[in-house]
């Protein structure tokens, strides 16, 4: 059984799913999750969609649902004993879950581990107490979990395996009837609602800017699975050389020189293909003011936090203004000894992520605590 409530997490759910299907080819999937899951053979309860916010106000207009999706998994639980249940990330949603299976008998593997470390490190001894592992995919993040006594495991980072570059740099320029000469930066505004919503305005406006000071440049934004079309209408109102590549990040990634990207597992993708980035976010007012209390890290990036500096520019909250935007943007279009600098330690944290074959070291340990858990319940029910 897994539970993935965002698209990061469906990526790696189904890559995970292919990598224990291609380990037992006879295993039967099921749970929460989205397109990716489900094309790799897993039978969906429900879907993601709709339910991926951040903030606090935007995560309680989705409760009930979200609650009824809660139910909804604990009844299959209960009638399907699955021999394991994978939490993918989602940690508020999947701590509730985990615990819940725990207490039912059934052995809980967390795979990427949720960031604990990072603004709510008391909640670690609540993971310690239902988790019988969890898989990290950052190196770091290993000792952390050690140190609190959670068994732990690193696998590395499932990105490395799925980085897809079928579709050249010139042919996507020509898809969206761009030029092949022009500098072409990529703008990654988030995967949720609420995070496109916040972000592209703010980008679309920095762009124009940008444009005014470098008018050789271009702009290509990467739209994630599930947004809706009227999120992107501002794109094709702004009189910008401006196209909206659907579903295919790595294709805009490998196309541009540049990189604007919300906070986020884009970062890190960001950083496979070797671009130099600035690093954007905002939250509601209230939901920064209440959280920044329990953030115990300098950096928001995980590029960074994986560097152990900021080797990128972030821009958050107040800091995320059109006018901030430009001044980093520019700064690397017109200092090239910095961008090849940036590019430099991008590679670094590249190699610090593990290498190949994480969805495969993830598969295998799966599948051996479930066969721990069911020789352990055949040996209860031969006494």
């Amino acid at each position: 059984m897994i539970s993935c409530g965002e698209p990061s997490g469906d990526l790696y759910a189904g890559a995970l799913a292919t990598a224990l299907r291609r380990q037992q080819p006879e295993l039967d999937i099921f749970g929460f999750g989205g397109p990716r899951l489900a094309a790799a053979g897993g039978r969906l309860l429900g879907s993601y969609e709709g339910l991926a916010v951040t903030g606090l106000s935007e995560v309680l207009r989705t409760l009930p649902r979200t609650w009824r999706m809660y139910r909804q998994l604990i009844a299959a639980a209960e009638r399907q004993r699955p021999d394991v249940f994978v939490a993918i990330d989602f940690a508020d949603f999947n701590f509730r879950l985990g615990q819940a299976l725990h207490k039912r008998g059934i052995p809980v593997v967390y795979y990427i581990g949720p960031q604990l470390w990072a603004w709510r490190p008391g909640r670690m001894q609540v993971l310690k107490r239902f988790a019988d592992l969890v898989l990290v995919i950052f190196p770091f993040e290993a000792a952390l979990y050690q140190q609190a006594g959670v068994p732990v495991a690193f696998v590395g980072h499932p990105l490395i395996d799925l980085i897809d570059q079928r579709q050249s740099r010139a042919d996507l320029l020509t898809q969206h009837g761009l030029s092949h000469d022009a500098r072409t930066i990529a703008l990654l505004p988030g995967s949720r609602h609420n995070e496109v919503a916040s972000t592209l305005p703010v980008l679309l406006d920095a762009c124009a800017r940008i444009r005014a000071e470098e008018p050789d440049v271009q702009f290509l934004v990467a739209r994630a699975p599930g947004l809706q079309d009227r999120q992107f209408e501002a794109t094709r109102q702004s009189h910008l050389p401006i196209a909206v590549h659907q579903g295919d990040t790595d294709a805009v990634l490998a196309a541009s020189d540049l990189v604007i990207t919300a906070s986020g597992t884009a970062t890190v993708q960001t950083a496979l293909h070797g671009k130099p980035m600035v690093i954007v976010y905002r939250l509601s007012p209230l939901t920064y003011k209440l959280g920044r209390r329990f953030v115990k890290v300098d950096t928001f990036g995980m590029v960074n936090l994986i560097a152990g500096q900021q080797i990128v520019p972030e821009l958050i909250q107040d800091d995320f203004t059109a006018e901030r935007v430009t001044q980093e943007v520019l700064r690397f279009m017109r200092d090239r000894a910095r961008a090849d600098e940036v590019r430099e330690r991008l590679a670094d944290v590249v190699r610090a992520l593990g290498g190949p074959g994480a969805s495969d070291r993830a598969a295998t340990a799966v599948l051996a605590l479930a066969a721990r858990h069911a020789a352990a319940r055949d040996q209860e029910s031969s006494h």
